[in-house]
């Protein structure tokens, strides 16, 4: 007697494969990840006084637990912290605010004397290259006469008066969202992992956002610090070298923002101190000094004392590294380099900790 197909028991140990989730297509993904890089960089200003928000808040989240240790509460911590930071950083812009002024309006004059002197070493190679197009023109029967075009551009004298109010209200905003996020970010933290149904998949979720936050908390601060170290020991190499104390605090300053972009910083920095050295020393051999010195501290810091500091559980991979400073450059400017390693660290430990996404977390190595 058959049986028909509906009657037939299915056993549940017999291997049956669980439903497979539907795959969306690859120009959707595509489609999708445009739509959000596109999204990202028209609300640079909105994204962006977050984000820093968000990095000043887990450089002061360590200092902040410090605090709360010898009973200091968290509200009165965070307005300490952010009256002490806004202290030291008035304090150094006061000290950068004529050095800068200096430098960006000798700074046109001293690029045409320097391009004066490097056109003087390529004269040779210039007057056989002009031979030659003039010996072309005349074969071909044109005349020696060119074409000059001349480009006028007007400027806008009302342009920085108006952006002043706007750069204004950023900082503002940094500064605002800074203190909110030092202060409530744990209850809205709470709050958040509250929304999940299960006691489980809170306290799973608790424990993998606290683990990461200390872990970025820590590796925040500590490469603030080294790389403010870095800064005050080049601005005192700089001083040695005979340039004014307010001249070295500014490079030193523009060094220690540099080490937060890895490979494309010190590249920067490198041509910014060959530079310096030209315009501060006529002899060639000690203008070349700055550069010198400033890549041997780069080099100490990144082959010997980060990787002691840090290990090698932060490390990440040269290759990803590259990629993530052009994306976040291209999107942001110079503040998408300054944020793209720490935003690379926190992928890359919220990968390691979620069940199934360490082969990604490797991938970053």
């Amino acid at each position: 007697m058959s049986e028909s197909p509906s009657s037939i028991a299915v056993d549940p140990a017999a291997g049956a494969l669980p439903p497979t989730r539907p795959r969306a297509p690859v120009s959707l993904v595509v489609l999708a990840t445009l739509a959000v890089a596109f999204t990202l960089w028209a609300a640079q200003p909105v994204v962006l006084p977050i984000l820093l928000a968000m990095f000043f808040a887990l450089v002061g989240n360590p200092i902040l637990r410090m605090l709360e240790r010898i009973w200091v509460p968290r509200a009165l911590g965070a307005i300490l912290v952010i009256v002490v930071g806004l202290g030291a950083t008035t304090a150094l812009a006061v000290q950068l605010v004529v050095p800068t002024m200096e430098w960006a309006q000798e700074a046109p004059q001293q690029l045409r004397k320097i391009g004066r002197q490097v056109q003087n070493l390529t004269k040779p190679v210039q007057q056989a290259n002009q031979a030659a197009e003039n010996f072309a023109r005349v074969a071909a029967g044109e005349g020696t006469r060119r074409v000059q075009v001349v480009r006028t551009q007007l400027d806008d004298p009302y342009r920085a008066i108006t952006q002043a109010p706007r750069l204004l209200a950023s900082v503002l905003a940094v500064v605002l969202l800074t203190l909110f996020f030092m202060i409530y970010g744990q209850d809205l933290q709470r709050h958040a992992i509250a929304l999940f149904p299960s006691r489980q998949q809170q306290r799973f979720t608790t424990d993998i956002l606290r683990s990461i936050e200390r872990e970025v908390s820590r590796y925040v601060l500590t490469i603030t610090v080294i790389n403010s170290l870095v800064g005050l020991v080049f601005a005192g190499t700089l001083m040695l070298l005979g340039l004014e104390m307010q001249d070295a605090l500014l490079w030193g300053t523009m060094a220690a923002l540099l080490n937060f972009a890895p490979y494309v910083g010190p590249l920067i920095g490198v041509a910014l101190m060959l530079l310096v050295g030209f315009v501060e020393f006529p002899d060639p051999l000690k203008a070349i000094l700055p550069a010198a010195c400033y890549l041997a501290l780069h080099a100490l810091e990144g082959q010997l004392i980060t990787p002691i500091v840090l290990g090698r559980r932060m490390k990440l991979s040269p290759l990803v590294l590259i990629l993530a400073l052009m994306i976040f450059g291209w999107l942001w400017g110079f503040v998408g380099l300054l944020l793209a390693v720490p935003l690379l660290v926190c992928v890359k430990l919220v990968l390691a900790r979620l069940e199934g996404m360490q082969g990604w977390s490797r991938l970053l190595e």
